[in-house]
């Protein structure tokens, strides 16, 4: 069975505005702690909607609260303006492996979320990170918020089945 889990590319990223005059751009980081995206290679620039397409790194660096990066052969703003918004993304077999009950966020986006009384609340379709722990954000009939909390709230997590089970009632 193939699962989530499975997927070729993972999202670590998304390339914002341009920086300086050289083609340098400013880059949301995914991953945490936010700069460990800059030592992985190789980034895959998602350029249609399933277009994966290697992209060299030709420089790199935490800077201030951002991150910017140089992309061989692009040179100016104007160039650098053409990747704007585009997805970067890693291959699954470049994340370390994770110890039992661990999970990458892309490993839960897309799964069912269940209660203990069997009640579905939908799907998680986004990960948020409040400091004191994570959040699920599970779409069902409404928006719901979810903390991710091994043991109390998450009682479960299967992905063969493709869902977690919740200690959590909706209000």
């Amino acid at each position: 069975m193939t699962t989530k889990a499975d997927a070729t590319y993972i999202t670590v990223g998304k390339v914002g505005s341009t920086y300086g005059v050289r083609g340098w751009l400013k880059v949301q980081s995914y991953m945490e702690p936010r700069a460990s995206i800059l030592d992985q290679r190789p980034w895959y620039m998602q350029y249609e909607k399933d277009t994966w397409k290697v992209i060299e790194v030709e420089q790199g660096k935490p800077h201030g609260s951002d991150i910017i990066v140089k992309f061989a052969g692009i040179n100016t703003p104007e160039e650098a303006r053409l990747l704007t918004g585009k997805m970067i993304a890693i291959t699954r077999s470049q994340l370390p492996p994770l110890n039992k009950n661990e999970y990458y966020w892309s490993d839960l986006i897309g799964l069912t979320v269940i209660n203990k009384h069997g009640e579905i609340y939908g799907k998680v379709i986004d990960m948020m990170a409040t400091g004191s722990n994570d959040v699920l954000i599970v779409k069902g009939n409404k928006e719901h918020a979810i903390p991710y909390l091994l043991g109390s709230v998450i009682l479960n997590i299967d992905l063969e089945k493709q869902e977690i089970l919740v200690d959590w009632e909706l209000i």
